[in-house]
């Protein structure tokens, strides 16, 4: 069934809808339009007020808007995909299971994409705190975000050409890796174990610490001081790195170290193998 260019209102519009084709038509105000529905295809819509995509299953919605009163818009949903979208809204994405998303621009991410699963993301853009907090089986592909706090607490992680200035990213995460990627926060990874950048720029202070088995590959390692506090290091670049702080073992190679600090009588410094190349 198509319903096309239509004005839905009041609270749930079409609540409980089943194999809807909906295009050019406007969700006005009305909470939970689309409440627990199911096989749903969106072309070319607006949902302008709260919580339209509540336990709904199998949605696609294309070339969409949702604006920035549709808070709390997609929670507790399966298997639901946006491409080409704009979406203003904060706190867009909680609990859902099966997300793909594409071409999708959110300036206002604040709290987005809590405790989600198997997510697929490719070409987009964010700004706010908070992204991803406690999702897992993410996998990312072009990708810009700008606010701090990303990706706490989250699993097994895969992104590639990102471009990230976020404080405290990756904090308390586990099996991360990050390719080709420019990162410029405070406070990278604390916490977090197995996580490893491959030919990233990265810039922070006191990055890299409390870690078990941080890797870095081939990477930029700019303006970063007291790095590698009480971690387990395995790092190999070109870079100078600013200052080395406390690292609990592992192996260092850099360019050159502008300071090594061992002020901790609890880490042994023959642990950590530190390999300066420049002269």
């Amino acid at each position: 069934m198509e319903l096309r260019q239509q004005r839905f209102t009041g609270e749930r519009a079409l609540f409980m809808s089943r194999d809807l084709h909906i295009a050019d038509s406007i969700f006005a105000d009305g909470e939970s339009p689309l409440k627990e529905s199911r096989s749903i295809t969106i072309d070319n819509c607006s949902f302008q007020w709260k919580y339209p995509l509540w336990y709904c299953r199998d949605i696609e919605v294309k070339n969409s808007s949702f604006f920035e009163m549709a808070r709390a818009g997609i929670w507790y949903t399966h298997n639901v995909s946006l491409t080409d979208c704009l979406y203003e809204a904060p706190k867009g994405f909680r609990r859902v299971e099966g997300l793909k998303l594409e071409h999708v621009d959110f300036p206002h991410a604040d709290e987005m994409l809590w405790h989600c699963n198997q997510i697929a993301m490719h070409q987009v853009s964010a700004r706010g705190n908070y992204f991803g907090m406690n999702s897992s089986n993410i996998k990312i592909d072009g990708f810009h975000l700008v606010g701090d706090y990303s990706f706490d607490g989250c699993k097994n992680i895969e992104i590639s050409n990102a471009k990230m200035i976020s404080k405290d990213a990756f904090w308390n995460c586990e099996n991360v890796i990050v390719r080709d990627s420019y990162i410029s926060g405070e406070y990278l990874g604390w916490n977090s174990k197995n996580i490893t950048f491959i030919h990233c720029t990265l810039e922070s202070l006191q990055g890299f610490c409390y870690m078990e088995n941080v890797v870095l590959r081939d990477c930029k390692i700019l303006n970063t001081t007291l790095a590698f506090e009480y971690s387990t290091v395995d790092c190999e670049t070109e870079s100078v790195i600013d200052s080395i702080k406390n690292p609990i073992s592992g192996r260092i190679v850099c360019g050159r170290a502008g300071e090594l600090i061992f002020d901790d009588p609890g880490i042994r410094r023959e642990d950590t193998v530190i390999v300066e190349n420049q002269k």
